[in-house]
């Protein structure tokens, strides 16, 4: 099992930037892709971005040159960094990891998601 919990969220003017966070507690080493989802008020959950393990990166059109994901191997896998926000981001971010077993469905882990506020 694989634990994931993101940090650095909270409250930030547009313009600003913020630098969230994803923590991995278990057999991470499971996990072969890495990425952000934020799902706003009303609106269903949208792919933010996402890191294979082989390095590989892919971002939704609405934040290409804005954000940025990368990762390291130690207890924080990922992170997402976001400049110039907007206050049509404000959304709750999620880290998931997503597991390639050799048969069947890959299998998706979720932390609990951290809310970002854009707003002045």
């Amino acid at each position: 099992q694989v634990q994931l919990e993101e940090s650095g969220g909270g409250f930030v003017q547009p313009g600003g930037s913020l630098r969230l966070s994803c923590t991995a507690a278990g057999a991470s080493f499971v996990i072969n892709k890495w990425g952000w989802h934020r799902q706003a008020a009303g609106k269903q959950r949208e792919l933010v971005a996402t890191m294979t393990a082989g390095g590989g990166i892919r971002y939704a059109d609405s934040v290409k040159g804005r954000f940025i994901i990368s990762r390291d191997s130690g207890k924080n896998p990922a992170y997402l960094q976001m400049d110039n926000l907007k206050p049509e981001a404000t959304a709750v971010f999620s880290c998931f990891g997503e597991q390639f077993p050799f048969a069947g469905p890959p299998i998706p882990y979720w932390g609990q998601g951290s809310p970002v506020p854009v707003s002045s």
